[in-house]
């Protein structure tokens, strides 16, 4: 253990105050500028915002109080534990990491712990060494130029597409979104007090929230995000979450609907788009790819198990 290991504190709770929160945030701002990935997901920003029981938190603190280092951990329905973590860039290389990540194994128990390396390059180098973790996941960042031409959609004749109406299409959506994505980990387990959580963040817009219907009954959605602009760059868009009922798949659906949210996302100015998609997703895969879009980066899932 190094002499700035043996200063730094790691606290586990399960919620946090406002000052804290606003204190990991700004701890991300820094480490995406640093590093250009996201460390942290929407899902680990709801939970710093909204307490959830299977949410824990671990803060990493110098004897000033600064926060240096952050982790999530949430436990799955599977039992595992998933994690995030962010260590700040003036203070890595000092074992702030693999403290955190030895502490979220001891907090994740017996059924065993995933963790998340962003980027897969700093993160990935700890969790694949003497922590006895192994690739287990892949997902893509993939970007496409959104001042490039976009083919318009085609719907079949009777599949109709307006936009999200808050206070009438919760229920239906939710329960779209858990059969279009019944075997994904973490995207179908998305409950109603999830998407009102999401609806009440400043990036929620309906207008960018396109439902496809089909003899009254929805069949598809796109719902699309804006990430505002930082440092002096241009704000860019995301294909959020694409998703159709499987009783509608092969009406190419899914392709129709990213077209309508990319050409959203184009007239309202925006010059770019980015998503993200499992890398063994071959279908999702090739749509993207013959939609334009090509692969930035790489997000990696890391695994330990007793």
């Amino acid at each position: 253990m190094t002499p700035r290991q043996a200063t730094v504190a790691i606290s586990v709770v399960a919620a946090v105050g406002e000052e804290v929160r606003q204190a990991v945030l700004a701890l991300e701002a820094t480490a995406r500028a640093t590093d250009r990935a996201e460390p942290l997901n929407d899902q680990v920003r709801m939970d710093l915002q909204f307490p959830d029981p299977a949410a824990r938190h671990l803060l990493a603190r110098l004897p000033d109080g600064r926060i240096i280092g952050y982790a999530h951990l949430r436990r799955t329905e599977s039992g595992l534990g998933s994690a995030h973590l962010v260590v700040s860039p003036d203070q890595r290389r000092h074992g702030v990491g693999t403290a955190l990540v030895e502490r979220l194994v001891e907090e994740a128990g017996p059924a065993g712990l995933r963790v998340w390396a962003h980027g897969d390059e700093a993160a990935a180098r700890l969790l694949s060494g003497r922590l006895g973790f192994a690739r287990v996941r892949d997902l893509w960042h993939m970007t496409r130029s959104l001042t490039e031409p976009l083919p318009a959609p085609a719907y079949p004749s009777d599949v109709a597409v307006r936009t999200f109406v808050p206070g009438n299409d919760e229920q239906a959506w939710v329960t779209l979104n858990a059969r279009a994505f019944a075997d994904h980990p973490e995207q179908g387990a998305t409950s109603s007090a999830d998407l009102e959580h999401r609806m009440r963040q400043p990036w929620f817009d309906p207008a960018g929230f396109f439902l496809a219907e089909r003899a009254g009954r929805l069949v598809g959605f796109h719902w699309t995000k804006v990430h505002a602009a930082v440092a002096g760059g241009s704000g860019r868009g995301e294909v959020y979450v694409v998703g159709v009922d499987p009783q509608a798949q092969g009406l190419g659906l899914g392709k129709a609907l990213t077209l309508t949210g990319l050409s959203y996302l184009r007239n309202i100015g925006l010059d770019s788009c980015v998503l993200y998609v499992e890398s063994d997703n071959a279908p999702a895969v090739a749509v993207y790819r013959r939609l334009g879009f090509t692969t930035s980066s790489v997000d990696v899932m890391y695994e330990r198990r007793w």
